[in-house]
């Protein structure tokens, strides 16, 4: 059985094969037409039922129609690095205009201020665009690792490997994508239990905690975990502690290789059976890094500059000097750049691990700090939508980026092929993103006058307008930001437990912890079945068979999910 990390046989490119290119005519058009695709069913669908669903899937499918039609040029879709690049596309697109763009810009519109919209839109894409820089420069690093889990790009990749593939790895996917499916019908988050498949065990262990506490606490403990900030204190000391865990990395100067900083991910200990067969100069090395420490360093560190320079032309462009003294408007730019940069680390570590990223709670999280501290309406709703435009895009750019890392990995030499394929990846989001501005830029007046809002927006608009009714807010987020901390510092940077479990305290969906745990002690049991049959063969580690399977139905069932969240456009129109 082939490995679910190796690219199939078609996706391994000769020695002299240069990788396709984004900005090719046939490519390029492709692109563009369905980035317009992506940006319509996200700006639909997040104004009605306020969901962004991941269109990579969709993407990838029909990338894979198109290079079946002996037309012209289009057979060139049959190439799996052609059709993640327009995976990376469409599913950027989508999350550019519905997280990124229209749900920022909501706000100073619900608040009543329509003539800030336009200064908040060029907020949103300054954000936008250093979301997805950072994202490229640090991706593969100690911080954000190409073995971390990455689960929706796990699923793109497994898509695409299947389609060109086909046989057993194909009616596997698909049977699982099709238990997706009908389990998301029956309103079950399939996709959770999918992620239980490919991510780190203990974060998602904690994951799936967090969430059936949300789900039990408030009839089984008859307690309020949101109205006594229980989520948001619990966040606040893991996200504290996991950004002093990033600065310790980001202070490694020796910058050393070192296997992934997720050590028990599926498609790593995948990865680990092909060692022996990889030694072959300028071969993939699961063990080698493309992002060193300094590089780590210096993204970040430009990451800040460029969010402080965003928050600057937001308050010069939206008046905020008139509602804040010099002192007050320095405070505020240094809080929305700093706020910007942590929110789409926590976001993306989130990500990472689990496949979910609770922006709108941490971004809630910013919104009651500035309560806390004050800051006037206009100038909070500003600050508010400058950090809800990051985190999404970032995060979704990990996504893709696994997803090419997966494809890639066969290519000889690897190094820079696998960077070729990153840069060609990013200029692909690049366009979707643009795509998805003019249609923002086009739409949301009418969008907006009709009423239809981003439903997370109204509730930041609603938020601010109270106020906080509760004097002791700052105190109970300080008593649960303890427990969160230490969950996050014992688990260490690797696992990301407390950041994962606060992330299931805030996400609160319905039996998801249920799937979670359910799809964890599956995983753990055929695991140790395999490992049994198999312990006869000393030639193979039996853990590679078993995680070749889970793989594959775990991508299955977060495909499945999502083909069903991007089918929910007939409901909003």
């Amino acid at each position: 059985m082939s490995n679910p990390s190796s690219p199939p046989p078609t996706a391994q490119p000769d020695r002299a094969r240069a990788h396709p290119g984004a900005l090719e005519p046939v490519t390029l058009v492709v692109t563009v037409l369905l980035s317009v695709l992506g940006a319509v069913i996200g700006l639909v669908l997040i104004t009605t039922l306020g969901i962004a669903p991941n269109t990579s899937v969709i993407g990838a499918l029909i990338a894979m129609l198109i290079g079946r039609v002996s037309f012209a040029a289009l057979s060139r879709m049959r190439d799996p690095q052609r059709q993640n690049l327009v995976q990376s596309a469409i599913s950027g697109s989508t999350f550019a205009a519905a997280n990124s763009l229209v749900t920022p810009i909501a706000v100073p519109f619900l608040l009543g201020k329509p003539n800030l919209v336009w200064p908040m839109l060029g907020g949103a894409v300054i954000g936008l665009a250093v979301d997805s820089w950072v994202l490229y420069r640090v991706f593969d690093s100690r911080l954000l690792p190409a073995t971390g889990a990455w689960p929706a790009g796990i699923a793109a990749a497994e898509t695409i490997k299947a389609g060109d593939e086909g046989g057993r790895k194909a009616k596997l996917l698909g049977l699982s994508a099709v238990v997706g499916f009908l389990g998301s019908l029956f309103k079950l988050p399939m996709s959770a239990a999918g992620v239980a498949f490919l991510g780190n065990i203990w974060a998602l262990l904690m994951f799936g905690v967090g969430l059936l506490v949300a789900q039990y606490a408030p009839t089984v403990l008859h307690v309020d975990l949101a109205a006594n900030y229980v989520p948001h204190g619990v966040m606040i000391g893991a996200g504290l502690v996991a950004l002093v865990q990033a600065v310790l990395l980001m202070r490694d100067r020796k910058g050393r290789a070192g296997g992934a900083a997720d050590g028990s991910t599926v498609p790593e200990r995948a990865a680990e059976g092909g060692r022996a067969a990889q030694h072959e100069q300028g071969a993939f090395t699961p063990d080698v890094r493309t992002v060193d420490a300094p590089r780590l360093r210096r993204g970040l560190l430009e990451g800040l500059a460029l969010f402080l320079t965003g928050a600057v032309l937001i308050a010069l462009t939206g008046g905020i000097a008139a509602d804040m003294g010099g002192a007050g408007l320095v405070g505020w730019v240094l809080l929305a750049g700093v706020a910007a940069l942590v929110h789409q680390l926590i976001v993306g570590l989130a990500a990472m691990h689990s496949g979910w990223f609770p922006a709108f709670a941490v971004t809630l999280i910013f919104l009651i700090l500035g309560l806390v501290l004050g800051i006037p309406m206009v100038p909070l709703a500003l600050l508010v939508g400058y950090a809800a435009s990051t985190g999404p895009a970032f995060a979704d750019v990990g996504f893709d980026f696994k997803a090419g890392w997966l494809l890639r990995k066969g290519a000889v030499p690897w190094h820079p092929y696998e960077m070729a394929g990153r840069r060609q990846q990013y200029i692909a989001q690049l366009v979707g993103f643009a795509v998805a501005i003019l249609v923002v830029v086009i739409a949301w007046k009418p969008f907006f006058e009709d009423g239809r809002v981003p439903p997370v927006a109204q509730v930041y608009v609603d938020t601010i307008k109270a106020g906080l009714s509760d004097s002791h807010a700052l105190t109970l987020m300080v008593l649960w930001a303890i427990p969160g901390a230490l969950v996050q510092f014992f688990g260490g940077s690797s696992r990301q437990m407390g950041v994962l479990l606060a992330t299931g305290l805030l996400v609160a969906t319905p039996q998801a912890g249920w799937l979670v745990l359910a799809a964890l002690a599956v995983r753990f049991g055929y695991s140790r079945w395999t490992a049994r049959r198999a312990r006869a063969a000393a030639a193979t580690d039996p853990r590679i068979d078993a995680d070749n399977d889970l793989a594959l139905v775990g991508a299955g069932l977060v495909a499945g999910s999502s083909l069903h969240d991007v089918s929910q456009i007939y409901k909003a129109l």
